[in-house]
């Protein structure tokens, strides 16, 4: 363990439960992405295109809420936390660089996407065909990108 920590148990014992908070929020948010990859975006390629741009226009929506930003928010936040009280520097530098990119792959991918379906819903095959293979792409990046950041923190969670 580094010597950043606080001697004695109220450090250590204070590392070990922000590596666990930062380990949840980055697990929810791949899982977020996990589960859109692999079950939402295959499930919506059954639908027509008013369905598809009507029900993904409604997640965009009510996917801005407290709980989903805590952990979109957290996990790198609780990460730099994590690094500054001394988590093992070399996962979690990785974890904090990966939950950064994470959100900087949504902030300027997925996020623009969603304003650009938005804003062309009334032309819905024009704003599903603009739509639907980029937004994967990004998913399927963030999708990583957040996966590696739950397996650096699992790992510096086991050498704290």
């Amino acid at each position: 363990m580094s010597t950043h920590v606080a001697s004695g148990c109220t450090g250590a014992m204070t590392l070990r439960i922000i590596l666990v908070l930062a380990t949840v929020a980055a697990g929810l948010q791949a899982g977020s992405y996990y589960v859109w990859a692999c079950g939402v975006l295959p499930g919506l390629r059954r639908v027509d295109d008013d369905t598809f741009v009507g029900v993904v226009a409604q997640v965009n929506q009510a996917i801005v809420n407290p709980v989903f930003l805590v952990t979109f928010l957290g996990a790198p936040v609780l990460t730099g936390s994590a690094l500054a009280l001394g988590a093992p520097r070399g996962w979690a530098v990785t974890a904090l660089a990966l939950t950064l990119l994470t959100v900087a792959i949504t902030v300027a991918g997925n996020v623009p996407l969603n304003d650009a379906l938005a804003r062309d819903a009334a032309d819905p095959t024009t704003a599903r065909t603009t739509f639907e293979t980029a937004w994967q792409r990004w998913n399927l990046a963030r999708t990583l990108t957040s996966a590696g950041a739950l397996a650096a923190l699992a790992a510096a969670a086991l050498h704290s």
